[in-house]
Protein backbone atom coordinates (compact mmCIF):
# COMPACT_ATOMS: atom_id res chain seq x y z
CA UNK A 1 0.00 0.00 0.00
CA UNK A 2 3.00 2.38 0.90
CA UNK A 3 4.84 1.62 -2.66
CA UNK A 4 1.77 2.60 -4.32
CA UNK A 5 1.33 5.87 -2.78
CA UNK A 6 4.78 6.43 -3.24
CA UNK A 7 4.35 5.95 -6.85
CA UNK A 8 0.95 7.48 -7.37
CA UNK A 9 2.81 10.57 -5.36
CA UNK A 10 5.38 10.61 -8.49
CA UNK A 11 2.99 10.40 -10.85
CA UNK A 12 1.24 13.47 -9.49
CA UNK A 13 4.41 15.58 -9.07
CA UNK A 14 5.59 14.63 -12.78
CA UNK A 15 2.07 15.87 -14.21
CA UNK A 16 2.52 19.02 -12.04
CA UNK A 17 5.59 19.70 -13.14
CA UNK A 18 4.69 19.20 -16.89
CA UNK A 19 7.05 16.46 -17.56
CA UNK A 20 4.37 14.41 -19.58
CA UNK A 21 0.87 15.39 -20.84
CA UNK A 22 -2.13 13.98 -18.83
CA UNK A 23 -3.35 10.72 -20.61
CA UNK A 24 -4.55 7.45 -19.67
CA UNK A 25 -2.42 5.55 -16.46
CA UNK A 26 -0.79 2.90 -18.13
CA UNK A 27 2.11 0.95 -16.52
CA UNK A 28 4.68 2.21 -19.73
CA UNK A 29 3.43 5.61 -18.23
CA UNK A 30 4.56 4.85 -14.76
CA UNK A 31 7.61 3.03 -15.76
CA UNK A 32 8.69 6.93 -17.50
CA UNK A 33 8.19 8.55 -14.35
CA UNK A 34 10.19 5.98 -12.38
CA UNK A 35 12.77 5.87 -14.59
CA UNK A 36 12.78 9.99 -14.44
CA UNK A 37 12.80 9.96 -10.92
CA UNK A 38 15.61 8.04 -10.42
CA UNK A 39 17.87 9.12 -13.00
CA UNK A 40 19.24 12.04 -11.02
CA UNK A 41 21.23 10.13 -8.55
CA UNK A 42 22.35 7.06 -11.02
CA UNK A 43 25.50 9.39 -11.19
CA UNK A 44 26.45 8.65 -7.51
CA UNK A 45 26.02 4.98 -7.85
CA UNK A 46 28.52 3.92 -11.02
CA UNK A 47 32.01 5.34 -11.15
CA UNK A 48 32.49 6.73 -14.92
CA UNK A 49 34.24 4.85 -17.50
CA UNK A 50 37.81 4.38 -17.17
CA UNK A 51 38.14 5.56 -13.15
CA UNK A 52 39.56 3.32 -10.91
CA UNK A 53 38.23 2.50 -7.65
CA UNK A 54 40.09 4.61 -5.13
CA UNK A 55 38.53 2.85 -1.48
CA UNK A 56 38.36 -0.72 -0.14
CA UNK A 57 36.36 -2.97 1.99
CA UNK A 58 38.14 -4.18 5.00
CA UNK A 59 36.41 -7.60 6.49
CA UNK A 60 37.69 -9.07 8.78
CA UNK A 61 36.38 -12.49 10.88
CA UNK A 62 37.79 -12.42 14.34
CA UNK A 63 37.60 -14.09 17.97
CA UNK A 64 35.29 -12.15 20.09
CA UNK A 65 37.59 -11.37 22.56
CA UNK A 66 40.06 -9.55 20.01
CA UNK A 67 37.70 -6.90 19.32
CA UNK A 68 38.78 -4.50 21.88
CA UNK A 69 42.55 -4.69 20.44
CA UNK A 70 41.53 -4.54 16.74
CA UNK A 71 39.37 -1.18 17.50
CA UNK A 72 42.22 -0.01 19.77
CA UNK A 73 44.65 -0.51 16.83
CA UNK A 74 42.26 0.68 13.74
CA UNK A 75 41.89 3.93 15.98
CA UNK A 76 45.69 4.15 16.08
CA UNK A 77 46.00 4.48 12.57
CA UNK A 78 43.25 7.45 12.11
CA UNK A 79 40.07 4.81 11.08
CA UNK A 80 37.18 6.57 12.33
CA UNK A 81 34.34 3.76 12.09
CA UNK A 82 33.54 0.41 11.72
CA UNK A 83 30.95 -2.00 11.76
CA UNK A 84 30.53 -4.93 13.77
CA UNK A 85 28.15 -7.82 13.37
CA UNK A 86 27.95 -11.62 15.29
CA UNK A 87 28.35 -14.06 13.20
CA UNK A 88 29.07 -18.01 13.51
CA UNK A 89 31.07 -19.99 10.79
CA UNK A 90 33.91 -22.46 10.82
CA UNK A 91 37.20 -23.44 8.81
CA UNK A 92 40.09 -25.41 9.41
CA UNK A 93 38.74 -25.70 13.04
CA UNK A 94 35.87 -27.34 12.01
CA UNK A 95 34.30 -26.51 15.78
CA UNK A 96 34.15 -28.66 18.40
CA UNK A 97 32.60 -31.12 21.10
CA UNK A 98 31.17 -29.95 24.06
CA UNK A 99 29.79 -31.68 26.89
CA UNK A 100 26.53 -30.57 28.75
CA UNK A 101 24.85 -32.80 31.59
CA UNK A 102 26.84 -35.26 30.52
CA UNK A 103 25.87 -35.65 27.02
CA UNK A 104 28.34 -34.81 23.97
CA UNK A 105 27.12 -32.15 21.63
CA UNK A 106 29.01 -31.08 18.12
CA UNK A 107 29.36 -27.33 18.01
CA UNK A 108 29.75 -26.89 13.91
CA UNK A 109 29.79 -23.42 13.80
CA UNK A 110 31.85 -20.92 16.18
CA UNK A 111 30.98 -17.56 17.30
CA UNK A 112 32.94 -14.77 15.37
CA UNK A 113 32.75 -10.84 14.80
CA UNK A 114 32.72 -9.84 11.67
CA UNK A 115 34.54 -6.58 11.45
CA UNK A 116 34.02 -4.45 8.18
CA UNK A 117 35.56 -0.95 7.33
CA UNK A 118 35.86 1.59 4.11
CA UNK A 119 38.80 2.67 3.80
CA UNK A 120 40.59 4.92 1.07
CA UNK A 121 43.55 3.47 -0.39
CA UNK A 122 46.06 4.87 1.46
CA UNK A 123 45.15 3.81 4.94
CA UNK A 124 44.70 0.20 3.69
CA UNK A 125 48.49 -0.67 3.59
CA UNK A 126 48.37 0.13 7.50
CA UNK A 127 44.74 -1.22 8.39
CA UNK A 128 45.26 -4.31 7.15
CA UNK A 129 48.94 -5.23 9.33
CA UNK A 130 47.29 -3.26 12.48
CA UNK A 131 44.37 -6.06 12.57
CA UNK A 132 46.50 -8.97 11.62
CA UNK A 133 48.36 -8.10 14.10
CA UNK A 134 45.66 -7.19 17.00
CA UNK A 135 43.66 -10.26 16.32
CA UNK A 136 46.49 -13.07 16.14
CA UNK A 137 46.53 -15.28 19.11
CA UNK A 138 48.35 -18.07 17.38
CA UNK A 139 46.03 -20.34 17.25
CA UNK A 140 44.11 -22.15 14.89
CA UNK A 141 40.51 -20.50 14.29
CA UNK A 142 42.30 -16.35 14.56
CA UNK A 143 40.18 -16.01 11.35
CA UNK A 144 40.89 -14.17 7.59
CA UNK A 145 40.75 -10.55 6.23
CA UNK A 146 39.05 -10.23 3.42
CA UNK A 147 40.09 -6.69 0.95
CA UNK A 148 38.01 -5.99 -1.93
CA UNK A 149 37.40 -2.77 -4.00
CA UNK A 150 34.48 -0.47 -3.34
CA UNK A 151 33.64 1.54 -6.38
CA UNK A 152 31.25 4.10 -4.32
CA UNK A 153 29.77 5.48 -1.43
CA UNK A 154 27.46 8.45 -0.53
CA UNK A 155 27.12 9.38 3.00
CA UNK A 156 23.35 9.57 3.38
CA UNK A 157 22.93 13.07 5.49
CA UNK A 158 24.95 15.09 3.16
CA UNK A 159 24.72 13.24 0.01
CA UNK A 160 29.01 13.44 0.23
CA UNK A 161 30.20 10.69 -2.37
CA UNK A 162 33.36 9.09 -2.75
CA UNK A 163 36.31 9.37 -0.32
CA UNK A 164 34.53 12.19 1.26
CA UNK A 165 31.42 10.09 2.38
CA UNK A 166 34.13 7.69 4.65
Amino acid sequence: MHEQGTIAAALCQAKHFGIFPPRKKSVKKERLILKFLFTDIEWLLVSPPGTQARMKRIEAIIKPFKLEDVKEALSGIGVEGMTVTEVKGFGRQKGHTEIYRGSEYTVDFLPKLKIEVVLSDNLVADAVPAIVKAAKTGKIGDGKVFVSSIENAIRIRTEETGEQAV
